[in-house]
């Protein structure tokens, strides 16, 4: 395993001593700053940081605010993927259903605290393929940079999708549901063509406010008609694959940690970055809990996936055309992260990455490009897409948010597991985490797999002119 060992007696200096607090709050201790430290100098940060020395840098990515990177991780987890939260409550029942949310969204905030220890012992861990050369060297940071461009272009396509079903809804099928994807394409290519986060950060704001206000219509709509039978279940009877495919919905919902590394690289501040965390986990985790109990509640044991299935056509059209920033900047982000991964790839430690000039530009915007007309394509040209980006997600963001945390502490403190009972803890700890990475992609990968199987005979085939709304709600 590389261990960048040049950096590892180097003491704790200057500005990074405000960082020891955070570093010995995940288990560390003096011995670990002494063996595995930030760099001491300024000066050495900007060797290692992905962007360099930004003082006459034309171009300055090291611009966010904590609270610009909360609203940009907000935007990026919370989508209208949270209205398919109230069906897990009616597949696995209404206690359970509220435990896992709460359970799950601690585990998650956990695994995010982690990997902004990992970024501020290793300052050059600019996404999931650093990480993995610090690691494992270059075979760790091809497999986990495949990982990550693989899931973060379906991610991206199923934002193409959504907003396809939502044009569709919305015009009542007015034309060719191709049409209405390369609409929904163009759009965040767009809005993807800023090099900056802190300029995406102001679209994510409003994508914030367009999510609340889409839920908070789904709410009264679903709470005013009643639809379905009104039933509520402590206890439902289920298969292990309906089950788990239901669960896989919550473990999903949290599904943003692939992206964190390059938030944090974007932050002025990098010992900032749990506050945006906290920030994330606490909107999350409360909204997804509010949203699936007052739906469930009211919607009963036959609410839709997604619950606008079980609102009037009025209220859906309503929800669905005040969402349009969420289904686009959601998408948004992903896409910018994918692209600026394989931007530093190429141009790091050049003077394009800072270059204000038609060439920085056009390399940049090519990206984008080539980016989400891949996802396009993915999205029209596989007819089991969602249940596809099930099984990706199964296989990829499994470990993106749950195992590879477990893994980052191990590494970060080998050799010293027994050296005190809290390191025993979270030695346990971060083993489970491992295992729980282990144990979601495989039933997961059984599930999804259950799911195309059997989705694939009703499917409308490949880019299809067909309203792909009537089957979504």
């Amino acid at each position: 395993m590389a261990t960048n060992d040049h950096n590892d007696e180097q003491p704790l200096k200057g500005d990074n001593a405000a960082l020891k607090p955070f570093i010995e709050s995940g288990g560390a201790g003096q011995a670990d700053l002494e063996k595995y430290p930030v760099p001491s100098t300024r000066e050495s940060q900007d060797k290692e940081d992905p962007f360099g020395d930004e003082t006459n840098a034309e171009v300055k990515y090291r611009t966010m605010e904590w609270w610009h990177a909360g609203t940009i991780m907000i935007a990026e987890t919370i989508s209208l993927g949270i209205l398919s939260l109230p069906s897990v409550l009616a597949t696995i029942g209404l206690p359970g259903g509220a435990i896992l949310i709460l359970g799950l969204g601690g585990l998650a905030t956990y695994t995010g605290y982690v990997i902004g220890q990992f970024k501020l012992r290793y300052p050059r861990v600019h996404n999931m393929a650093d990480a993995g050369d610090v690691m494992f060297g270059a075979v760790g940071r091809e497999i986990f940079g495949a990982a990550q461009i693989i899931f973060l272009v379906f991610v991206m396509g199923s934002h193409i999708l959504t907003f396809s079903i939502m044009l569709n809804t919305l015009t009542n099928h007015g034309t060719c549901s191709i049409v209405f994807g390369i609409v929904g394409m163009l759009v965040c290519l767009v809005c993807t063509l800023p090099r900056t986060l802190l300029n995406v950060s102001y679209m994510a704001i409003g994508s914030f406010v367009s999510i609340i206000a889409a839920v908070m219509i789904t709410m009264i709509g679903v709470g005013i008609e009643r639809p379905g039978n009104g039933r509520v279940e402590a206890t439902v009877h289920t298969s292990l694959a309906k089950g788990f495919l239901a669960v896989t919905n919550i473990i999903f919902a949290y599904a943003g940690h692939v992206a964190f590394f390059s938030f944090i690289s974007e932050l002025k501040k990098p010992q900032e970055y749990p506050k945006a965390l906290f920030l994330l986990q606490g909107v999350d985790t409360c909204m997804y809990l509010v949203v699936s109990v007052v739906i469930y509640r009211y919607a009963g044991s036959s609410v839709a996936s997604p619950a606008l299935g079980s609102t009037s056509e009025t209220v859906r059209k309503i929800a669905y055309g005040v969402s349009i920033p969420t289904i686009v900047v959601a998408g948004v982000i992903n896409g910018h992260v994918a692209s600026k991964y394989i931007y530093v790839r190429l141009f790091r430690g050049t003077d394009r990455m800072s270059k204000r000039s038609w060439s920085s530009f056009g390399a940049w915007a090519l990206i984008v490009l080539v980016l989400w007309t891949i996802a396009w394509v993915i999205a029209e040209a596989i007819p089991t897409f969602n249940d596809l980006l099930g099984l990706i997600s199964a296989l990829f963001a499994s470990w993106f948010t749950y195992g590879l945390s477990g893994v980052f502490w191990l590494y970060m403190n080998r050799g010293r597991y027994r050296e005190s009972r809290r390191k025993v803890f979270l030695t346990g700890l971060n083993l489970m985490l491992v295992c729980l990475g282990a144990v979601i992609m495989g039933l997961g990968l059984y599930a999804s797999g259950k799911a195309i199987g059997a989705d694939s005979k009703s499917s409308s085939g490949s880019f299809s002119c067909a309203d792909n709304s009537k089957t979504a709600a």
